[in-house]
């Protein structure tokens, strides 16, 4: 025997507060992109062999890196509605 009464619907809540494509937000692509581009430019300076310029680059990547990664962190945060 079918029934003809059919099952309510009810809302389903996602676990994940936010989506994974918020993170293609551009500020914080820029900043990566900026990051990596220092990088890149401290690889290419050991290749050459500008040893020197290249250890004063570290030092600062040091210091840039944890900083740059704690306030794309905050901005994210800050900027995004939940």
């Amino acid at each position: 025997m079918t029934s003809s009464i059919k099952p309510r619907p009810f809302n389903a809540y996602s676990f994940v507060p936010f989506s994974p494509f918020a993170m293609l937000d551009p500020t914080i692509l820029t900043i990566g992109g900026i990051v990596l581009g220092i990088a890149l430019i401290e690889q290419v300076l050991n290749r050459w062999g500008v040893i020197d310029l290249a250890d004063q680059f570290s030092k600062v990547m040091r210091f840039i890196l944890p900083v740059t990664f704690y306030w794309a962190l905050f901005y994210f945060f800050a900027t995004f509605m939940f």
